[in-house]
């Protein structure tokens, strides 16, 4: 028995790094995938024949989940299109690093809209049809950043340890609901993106880990089928860092 048959999980911001590696592994655990992506039309329907590929439904959108109106549309869109949104994984995220005497209200104004008002949007998306189904997982990516800051990631970080708050408020009011909602810290996880820094930074960074290397997006996909699936049906409002032992 696959831990995610079917049910139907939006996952956001999909086509590299984490978000992909999370999908991939929920399809191959049962789960119908709903994913959206910003520009990247080819990766999109690469993933979206990859995903169909393993025996399940999936389909892409592109869809803005910063913007208020473009999430309830999606949402409203998925639960046409599946019948059901049983998990939402709020994953989209940017940076926009920069010394704070040198950050931008227009680099803090984005990273708030983009990596914390994007949870708001989509879990209001989401709530009402998990709330008459009477069940629903809520998986919100943070970031060890969110948990114990980082120089030259004052937006990022405020945007990150801003998720953790708002995951238990939900969790809060909507336990009654048969609705959790947890966070995901990861660490120091190796994607495309960290493949362009220099390897002596990288090596730097994977001596300082107790584990002794970086993750990969598998490991947070693992921790996402585990908080998705009926594995941690008593576990709401928690944080969960992926981190190697940094934190």
């Amino acid at each position: 028995m696959k831990l995610l048959e079917n049910k139907t999980a939006i996952i956001t911001g999909a086509t590299r790094g984490i978000g992909r590696g999370i999908a991939i592994m929920y399809a191959e655990q049962g789960a119908n995938v709903a994913f959206t992506y910003s520009s990247s039309v080819d990766a999109a329907v690469a993933l979206e024949q990859e995903l169909v590929a393993l025996g399940v439904k999936a389909k892409g959108y592109q869809s803005n989940a910063a913007n208020f109106d473009a999430a309830q549309e999606l949402a409203a869109d998925v639960l046409k299109e599946f019948g059901s949104i049983d998990i939402l994984i709020n994953n989209a995220g940017i940076t926009k690093d920069n010394l704070l005497m040198r950050i931008s209200e227009e680099d803090f104004d984005k990273v708030i809209e983009v990596n914390l008002k994007s949870v708001f949007n989509l879990t209001k998306a989401v709530i009402r049809p998990m709330m008459k189904q009477r069940a629903g997982s809520i998986i919100n990516m943070s970031s060890i950043v969110g948990i114990n800051g980082n120089a030259g990631q004052a937006n990022y970080a405020a945007s990150k340890s801003g998720i953790i708050g708002f995951s238990k408020s939900v969790a809060l009011e909507l336990g009654s609901r048969n609705i959790r909602s947890n966070v995901i810290a990861p660490g120091f996880i190796e994607t495309e993106m960290t493949a362009k820094l220099d390897e002596s930074v990288v090596e730097g960074w994977r001596a300082s880990i107790p584990l002794k290397r970086g993750g990969t997006p598998e490991d947070i996909a693992n921790a996402c089928v585990f908080l998705g699936s009926d594995m941690s049906a008593y576990i709401t409002g928690q944080t969960l860092s992926v981190d190697g032992g940094m934190n």
